[in-house]
């Protein structure tokens, strides 16, 4: 994958994310479905970081049951309730935390009024593109 970050447009790395991603065919698409912030036992903390630090750990282990890394994510969605600077923050934080200094995907962030669980905070889904070589089986 091509990750590219046009001269024009803001540096979006601060916020954990890319402009663009290129991903060349032929390749293995991945969708992983929106991952929250509950526990393997269904149980959300009330605490909007916890629920983002979960919600990664989810998708790290989505990612890892279907032979990917985060590093091959492509893209993601994220969706935040009761969205503000400071929730940005700390998404942007576990993003760049999480990524390290891989390119990061690129991503769509959208605020939102309510999720499908009473008291989540957080989802994410992501697409990963998997190239012949890049296959961990």
């Amino acid at each position: 994958m091509k990750f590219i970050n046009p001269t024009g447009l803001y540096d979006p790395r601060p916020n954990g994310y890319s402009h663009v991603v290129i991903a060349e065919a032929p390749a293995r698409i991945i969708y992983i479905a929106g991952q929250g912030g509950e526990n393997a036992e269904g149980e959300l903390s009330d605490d909007f970081k916890t629920q983002v630090e979960q919600a990664l750990s989810n998708l790290q282990t989505a990612l890892t049951a279907a032979g990917a890394h985060h590093t091959s994510v492509s893209k993601v969605t994220a969706l935040i309730v009761d969205h503000s600077e400071a929730r940005l923050a700390i998404f942007s934080s576990a993003l760049r935390a999480m990524w390290g200094d891989n390119p990061a995907p690129a991503c769509t962030l959208i605020p939102v009024p309510r999720l499908a669980l009473d008291g989540m905070l957080f989802e994410i889904e992501a697409t990963v593109v998997l190239q012949a070589e890049d296959e961990i089986y």
